[in-house]
């Protein structure tokens, strides 16, 4: 199966990590064969507030909206192996334990677990309650990875974005994508 991956934007708050995870996309299209992007309302408000600006409107990357259940990875026939969600709030998170596929990003995320492929939740809060932690133990009982977004701080980071790449990084990691980055015991 080759490489196709779904990115979920969500209103949660880390639309950084969503830009450099579109940015490094692009740079690895030698890696995948197709991307397809879903955005809530919720997330486009988020990175206007905090990046100032509207550019998820330039990626080369087909936008699918969030009612459209005809979107390839509405189904797994399509064979998207891979689901990345970035940031994912807590009600998405919340959602997808519960099995909820009242939109296109819960769908897909269904999609991808009924399927046994990669589902990968780049969860954005502080502090979780008791309902976030047992979310997040249901979706990896049920085959997903949570990769919160905390930053690791080894590489000695100088900019916000190194800062956030190093969380963007271990996702597109978990995601089997080839990329140079710092690894622990190497040289900066």
């Amino acid at each position: 199966m080759s490489n196709k991956i779904i990115i979920a934007v969500t209103g949660a708050s880390g639309s950084i990590y969503a830009q450099l995870m579109l940015n490094k996309l692009v740079k690895l299209k030698d890696q995948y064969e197709a991307v397809g992007i879903v955005m809530s309302k919720n997330a486009k408000e988020v990175w206007q507030t905090e990046l100032g600006n509207d550019s998820y409107n330039d990626y080369p990357f087909p936008f699918y909206e969030k009612t459209d259940f005809t979107a390839p990875f509405a189904s797994g026939s399509a064979r998207y192996n891979t689901m990345i969600v970035v940031p994912c709030s807590m009600g998405t998170l919340g959602r997808i334990a519960a099995g909820v596929s009242d939109d296109l990003i819960t769908r897909s995320a269904d999609v991808v677990l009924k399927e046994r492929r990669k589902l990968i939740l780049m969860v954005r809060e502080t502090p979780y309650n008791l309902i976030h932690i047992r979310n997040m133990e249901t979706v990896t009982l049920a085959g997903g990875i949570i990769c919160p977004a905390t930053p690791s701080y080894y590489s000695l980071p100088t900019t916000i974005e190194e800062l956030a790449e190093t969380v963007v990084d271990r996702a597109l990691d978990l995601a089997g994508l080839d990329l140079q980055t710092y690894r622990w015991g190497a040289e900066k």
